[in-house]
């Protein structure tokens, strides 16, 4: 964590023992301590939990980034029962405006000092402890899955075979560092809708700045959930969102789609909805560059500054399959041999091309099983090197690009500069423009950074690509380009649940590789 970060959170903190420190040192003469020990900070609280005879250990808490701010609240809730103050609005009060309630009780209430005695004898009803257990567990919950570890469950087949549909992952915040919500005042536990409404469960009255504690950069290899960067602006209708993103439906709606032209002239049965960053979807794909790296996909295979890197042990590519006289194939013949299909929830893993030849999506391994099948004659691998620029990043002429035939592309790193130039314009715009936040354009032949004439720019931040290890099954960086730090959610760790038609026993606590 920056030095400048940390001291921006111990202000926070010191903030917030200092301003009470007028109805502090009125409430401290009733109780019978010294009114000069509340503008000390931290030794006024100190001095609260002797007075209530709580466990002084609790001041060193708060000293502790972030969970310091969860613990003075409570000293101060449990201050303000020594004087007889024993509402949920009360307690309300002294722990989110304490500045303005202290000093208002002490001014205008003048209280009497119970004690510690007293409050002991005062007795909850059920339904208060009920509320309290409930607004701790609420609190509590929302500290780890904001800065521990976040559950999150496999939605498409992207990831296959290495992660399944309905996979329940656990996904670490420390590998990379927490990063703070850029919107902070949301509905706990739901990310960017109320399920079954259609209004959004946050709110943008107050936006954080991009924020990471305890920063590490994301490894290549590395399996990484992320808010999706081309899903800050979504059409909200069901069969859209990110599975049919709005940028999509715009680059075809120029290409002369008219049913994408129809979508975007009806705003009212297609509204389109805009996210900050932190409540894009996320999204879970496998690191195959990080900034710096030059990276380029030969047929299917990735190369990284000129290196062909390994593939991912359960990785999928389609293979070609021709049968000998005239054999066929069934799926249960393929589950006999122990290869696993039709796990994707949009395509099929064994699909026919005539009478005597398949497609099938498999890994290595599976192919190198099926080779022994005496029914093979010969498997070939299967290419999709067909360009089409309304598809690909980055969706231009220039650029003829394809799932399996890709770059090569050089990707961003922080404090590194790339040249402006016709070429490099349409891959570097949207995150020059959009990511990093500043004006950019094209104009009689030169380039305008924020007003000024440009030749080249240097980046704010470090940028990613991710690719599905079902390679060729997956809309991922080749179809959208670069992943900003900022995005960056967690590491997913261990699959601790896994369900299709039942528990698939032999993936609980699997570690993800």
């Amino acid at each position: 964590m920056p030095l400048s970060q940390l001291l921006v959170i111990y202000f926070i903190s010191l903030l917030y023992v200092m301003l009470p420190s007028f109805g502090f040192a009125k409430l401290f003469a009733k109780a019978g301590a010294a009114p000069w020990k509340a503008y000390i900070p931290f030794y006024n609280t100190w001095v609260m939990q002797e007075l209530a005879h709580r466990p002084k250990h609790w001041v060193f808490w708060q000293v502790i980034p972030i969970v310091g701010w969860f613990i003075t609240p409570g000293i101060f809730i449990e201050f303000v029962k020594l004087f007889g103050k024993f509402t949920i609005g009360q307690h309300t009060l002294a722990s989110l405006v304490p500045f303005i309630y202290f000093p208002y009780i002490a001014v205008k209430e003048d209280p009497k000092f119970i004690g510690p005695d007293a409050v002991k004898k005062h007795k909850k009803s059920n339904w208060r402890e009920w509320v309290d257990a409930a607004i701790f567990a609420v609190v509590a919950a929302t500290l780890i899955r904001t800065f521990v570890f976040e559950a999150y469950t496999i939605p498409s087949g992207s990831m296959e075979k290495t992660l399944l549909i309905n996979d329940f992952l656990f996904v670490s915040k420390f590998s990379y560092g927490p990063r703070i919500p850029n919107t902070p005042l949301s509905i706990p536990f739901i990310h960017n809708y109320i399920p079954g409404l259609k209004w959004k469960s946050y709110t943008t009255a107050i936006e954080l700045p991009y924020i990471r504690w305890f920063a590490s950069p994301v490894k290549r290899e590395d399996v990484v959930v992320f808010n999706f960067p081309a899903g800050d602006t979504v059409i909200h209708k069901d069969g859209f969102e990110s599975a049919n993103p709005y940028y999509d439906v715009k680059r075809r709606a120029a290409a002369g789609s008219t049913n994408d032209q129809m979508i975007l002239n009806d705003p009212v049965n297609y509204p389109i909805v805009v996210h900050p960053p932190d409540k894009s979807d996320n999204y879970i794909k496998r690191c195959m560059g990080v900034s710096g790296d030059t990276l380029q996909i030969i047929q299917g295979d990735v190369y990284i500054d000129g290196v062909k890197q390994p593939i991912p042990p359960n990785s999928e590519r389609n293979y070609q399959v021709q049968l000998k006289d005239n054999r066929s194939l069934d799926p249960d013949y393929l589950k006999d041999l122990g290869i696993m299909i039709n796990e994707s929830d949009n395509t099929s893993d064994l699909r026919m091309m005539d009478n005597s030849t398949y497609l099938i999506n498999m890994t290595e391994k599976e192919k190198g099983i099926l080779e022994k099948s005496p029914i093979i004659k010969s498997i070939q691998p299967f290419y999709i090197n067909e360009p089409d620029p309304t598809s690909y990043f980055p969706y231009d002429t220039i650029h003829k690009w394809s799932v399996d035939t890709y770059g090569p592309i050089w990707i961003p790193k922080k404090g590194a500069k790339v040249v402006l130039n016709d070429s490099t314009y349409p891959i570097y715009e949207r995150a020059i423009r959009v990511y990093e936040k500043n004006s950019l354009e094209k104009k009689d032949g030169k380039f305008i950074l924020n007003g000024k004439e440009a030749t080249d720019y240097t980046f704010k931040m470090n940028y990613y690509w991710m690719m599905g290890d079902n390679r060729q099954g997956s809309q991922d960086s080749r179809f959208w380009g670069f992943v900003p730090e900022d995005r960056i959610v967690g590491e997913a760790s261990i699959i601790w649940f896994s369900w299709k038609n039942g528990p698939r026993w032999n993936r609980l606590f699997k570690i993800v590789k």
